[in-house]
């Protein structure tokens, strides 16, 4: 297990930065933002902030669009992290894989614990089956909808496809964050750049009751619904503390009869596939994501 040199670099800089749980919140929110408007950006045929329902979205339409929509849920620890932050990764998404991207505002703790940011996934569902403002995207156009994130993100992902059995055609889950009891090996022997303690103040700001920690719809690998996912795709970075419990998520999918993709990332550390400029990796798993999509019902070539 050798970290690659670009996450070499990345874990250096990562360690000159003060832990999270001294950070303050709003700042920290705001350099986040900042950081992210300096990034460059693909330009895309069509982009609109958009109210599914009184929960904030942002669409990204491609130039050449197949059908569908991906609803995108970003990482952050659930803390951090908005649709301005994640604006030049959604773009991408939407021209890789030549789909339409829903990115979600979702509510984030410790303002609004467990269980808001699910129920507001559930809002931006249910508003696009109702035909989404009449945009003509999505299932109540005939289209696939399609579940995508990454870390906590893909725990809301994975979550909202267990709460709506049967509405994604496929899943994409991008090192998903799903234990809050962080009870896998990789949290003791591949926590490289991502301290263990950052990931117990994520749940400890996420959950509203320590009862919340055992729900399935916070810790989604205590649900006994795994089988009714369609296909999924679960990628980890070996050197993360999150990689066993995505892994065991295939394993337990696998097991119960869904259609399983899993891939480890050699050298590769929590966070490298939004940073495409970083991480030589980045664009690679995009394209990765991108035909996995592409294989499933309902889109062309």
């Amino acid at each position: 297990m050798v970290l690659f040199p670009q996450a070499r670099r990345a874990v250096a800089a990562a360690a000159a930065e003060p832990p999270v749980w001294e950070t303050d919140i709003a700042v920290a929110r705001e350099q986040a933002r900042a950081l992210a408007a300096e990034q460059p950006r693909q330009p895309v045929a069509e982009v609109a902030d958009v109210d599914a329902d009184g929960v904030r979205c942002r669409l990204y339409v491609p130039a050449e669009r197949r059908p569908g929509v991906i609803v995108h849920l970003h990482g952050g620890g659930f803390v951090f992290h908005d649709v301005d932050v994640h604006d030049a990764a959604a773009r991408r998404l939407a021209n890789t894989a030549g789909i339409t991207v829903l990115s979600v505002d979702y509510r984030r703790p410790p303002e609004h614990r467990f269980p808001a940011a699910p129920d507001d996934v559930d809002t931006v569902l249910r508003w696009l089956a109702a035909g989404a403002g009449g945009r003509g995207i999505g299932p109540a156009a005939g289209e696939p909808a399609y579940a995508h994130g990454d870390s906590a993100g893909g725990n809301l992902a994975l979550v909202a496809a267990l709460r709506n059995p049967g509405y994604f055609a496929a899943v994409a889950l991008i090192y998903p964050f799903l234990d809050p009891e962080a009870g896998f090996d990789s949290y003791r022997t591949a926590a490289d750049g991502f301290d263990p303690r950052e990931a117990a103040w994520y749940w400890e700001q996420y959950a509203a009751t320590p009862a919340d920690l055992a729900h399935p719809d916070l810790a989604p690998l205590r649900s006994p619904a795994l089988g009714t996912l369609p296909p999924t795709l679960v990628v980890t970075a070996e050197h993360d503390p999150l990689r066993d419990e995505g892994e065991e998520l295939a394993r337990r999918l696998a097991e119960a009869d869904v259609a399983v993709t899993a891939t480890r990332y050699l050298g590769q550390i929590h966070g490298f596939w939004r940073h495409d400029t970083v991480f030589d990796a980045a664009a690679p798993l995009m394209q990765q994501v991108a035909g996995f999509l592409r294989l499933h019902p309902g889109l062309e070539g």
